[in-house]
């Protein structure tokens, strides 16, 4: 029956696809395979802003199993076109070298005119549930590997998100790749059996040429950071500013002796100690930056209200400074990586004991020397990734 007035009225299918439109399926035409293979990163942007801590990590694991597999290695990203610059940003901090072109291929999930050629067997690397789900669209399963760094379900409320991610992360046909026994361990116990038989894990790496202590000017004060994105829930970034303000205010952060350093994104202009004290607040940081501070901090407050250690408090570890971090979960004890992680759970009197032993150890010069010597992290990725490499080349 006719309706007699479309004024208000959306079309269903519209509606539901709109807010999917992240899982939009990749747009793909098929070409003749040539006489290289391929291996595809799907992600959202590789440019300035996007690069710390996952994306990285998925343009190394992809370049190092480009270069075994004696194949080209294309990035494919979803939300702005990348600039090379970007690569070779990462590429050049890790010393890895690619002895064929990388292309570069823009894949906007708002844009239903683009199209990308693939070729049968091209292996196809995804970062994120969703570019997981757009990629599962259009591409054979067994062609996919998850690189899963995080328990993606916890990024959203029990709603139409979860649900998508959910359904993703119980996929029983593509294969994962998973950022710490931490998280796999995680993953498994929390009720996805496919993540024990069509995953691996491995441990990240730290490469001393990049993270490693720096000078400071004498007499300086001691660097306090804080890892602060508001935006980024899971960081609790009001959680750390009230430990911050009661650690100054109970005499544990003494401001004559320390500077407090924000370091994030979307930071707002806040001033602590009864608004006495404004902060350093520094967004954006380049790769080099990052590194270069993270090697001058002497105790950081990196939180992280999931299962994965996340990657600052192992940055800053390697780079010789403390670090205290919350419990979650398994999260209990990250002393096996370092014995200057500590750990507190996440309620504020057991933070701030956390916070005056990591004041001790952070001003105690010899035991802060003798647990960085005897970190536990991993240095070299291609001996981080080797059992990955093994593990995806068998795949076909």
């Amino acid at each position: 029956m006719p309706v007699a007035d479309d004024r208000g009225w959306v079309n269903a299918g519209e509606l539901a696809r709109k807010q999917a439109q992240m899982c939009a399926p990749l747009r793909l035409f098929s070409v003749p395979p040539g006489d290289t293979a391929r291996v595809s990163v799907v992600t959202d942007s590789i440019n300035r802003g996007s690069l710390y801590g996952g994306v990285g990590t998925a343009i190394i694991m992809a370049a190092l199993l480009a270069e075994a597999s004696g194949a080209r290695l294309r990035i494919v990203t979803r939300t702005e076109k990348a600039h090379p610059a970007g690569l070779e940003t990462v590429l050049d901090t890790y010393g890895i070298t690619l002895t064929r072109d990388v292309e570069f291929a823009y894949a906007p999930f708002y844009d239903a005119n683009y199209e990308i050629d693939f070729f049968e067997r091209e292996l196809f690397i995804t970062t994120s549930w969703w570019t997981t789900a757009a990629t599962v669209a259009s591409v054979r399963s067994e062609f996919i590997v998850y690189l899963l760094q995080e328990d993606e379900r916890m990024f959203y409320a029990h709603g139409d998100e979860h649900l998508r991610c959910s359904r993703i992360l119980a996929n029983r046909d593509i294969r994962f790749v998973i950022n710490t026994r931490l998280l796999f361990e995680h993953l498994v116990a929390s009720g996805l059996p496919n993540i024990a038989t069509r995953g691996i894990w491995f441990e990240p790496s730290f490469p001393h040429q990049v993270f490693h202590p720096r000078e400071r000017a004498q007499g300086a004060k001691r660097i306090l950071m804080f890892y602060a994105r508001p935006n980024n829930v899971r960081n609790l970034f009001f959680f750390g500013i009230e430990i911050i303000e009661a650690a100054i205010t109970r005499g544990i952060i003494d401001l004559e002796q320390w500077d407090l350093v924000l370091v994030g994104k979307d930071i707002p202009k806040l001033r602590f100690d009864d608004g006495r004290y404004s902060p350093n607040a520094q967004e954006n940081l380049s790769w080099t930056e990052y590194a270069a501070l993270a090697g001058q901090t002497d105790l950081a407050l990196c939180l992280m209200y999931t299962p994965h250690p996340s990657y600052p408090p192992f940055d800053l570890a390697a780079s010789g400074a403390v670090v205290v971090t919350n419990r979650f979960g398994n999260k209990q004890d990250l002393s096996g990586y370092s014995g200057n992680i500590i750990c507190g759970d996440p309620e504020l009197e057991a933070m701030l004991r956390a916070m005056a032993e990591g004041v001790r150890l952070a001003t105690d010069a010899t035991r802060r020397s003798e647990n960085y010597r005897a970190n536990r992290l991993g240095a070299d990725w291609k001996e981080s990734f080797a059992g990955v490499l093994e593990h995806v080349r068998g795949m076909h």
